[in-house]
């Protein structure tokens, strides 16, 4: 089986790790829709270089979730692959249990979690009938081990994570769904944020703080995903691949002086 000719749809694909992996399943021969929210410009540009269309939707709407697995089946009639990579945090310490309100977790969850499950459901007639269908989840770290940005983010990936067992055990055998936890992404995010000289510092000090000392980067995390929505992977189901170039193997571990960490 080969994923020449395959319909994927990729939220959030205009940028970041969604744009990562757009290009490399083209490469592959697979037709891609390049969703997304407010990048316009750059998922046009995205699905021009490529087989591929871009849709702008709102995943955190049923309605739009539909609509998307709609717009692939109308023009390719089919959708055979899924990456729920659309998502967004809010930075909060985790010590502040104020820092964070109610809405704040609801707005986290809708588009973590539950529109990962709206797009899964949306697609899923259409991916049951194509033999090949496979979804990946693009989770974090912080939803395994607890931290990063904030608690409401990583509780929102930790259920996604839950819901990526969940649904991988009762969609088989007709659709793999898998999980990929990121720890740090040099995305253009971070660049803009901090500025180009910024930026190179960051990626210095977390190359120089993981096992692997290199700063991951979106390719980095695009090469796993689609490695695991590739057939050749058909034994993989209900799977949570950390991609964080080593750093886990530290966590919960003391620092030792002089450990260049």
């Amino acid at each position: 089986m080969s994923m020449d000719g395959a319909v994927a749809i990729v939220t959030g694909g205009g940028t970041g790790i969604g744009a990562s992996v757009v290009r490399r399943l083209a490469s592959r021969g697979v037709r891609c829709v390049v969703n997304y929210a407010s990048s316009r410009d750059e998922a046009e540009a995205l699905a021009g270089e490529v087989e591929g269309i871009a849709v702008k939707a709102d995943v955190a709407d049923d309605v739009a979730c539909r609509a998307l697995a709609q717009a692939a089946v109308a023009k390719w009639g089919q959708v055979d692959l899924l990456v729920n990579n659309a998502g967004r945090t809010k930075f909060a310490n985790h010590e502040d249990l104020d820092a964070l309100t109610a809405e704040d977790f609801v707005d986290l969850y809708r588009l973590n979690t539950v529109a990962a499950f709206q797009m899964i459901r949306a697609c899923a007639p259409s991916m049951r009938e194509g033999g090949i269908g496979s979804v990946v989840n693009v989770a974090s770290v912080a939803g395994v081990y607890g931290m990063g940005s904030s608690v409401a983010y990583a509780a929102s990936k930790g259920a996604m994570i839950t819901m990526t067992l969940s649904l991988a055990r009762v969609l088989a055998p007709a659709i793999r769904v898998n999980a990929v936890a990121p720890g740090y992404v040099g995305t253009g995010w971070f660049e803009k944020r901090l500025g180009a000289d910024g930026f190179a510092k960051l990626n210095d000090r977390i190359a120089g703080a993981v096992p692997m000392r290199f700063a991951t980067g979106p390719d980095d995390i695009a090469g796993p995903i689609v490695n695991l929505l590739d057939p050749v992977s058909r034994v993989i189901t209900g799977e949570v691949i950390t991609l964080d170039a080593g750093s886990h193997l530290d966590v919960g571990l003391s620092r030792r002086p002089g450990r260049e960490l």
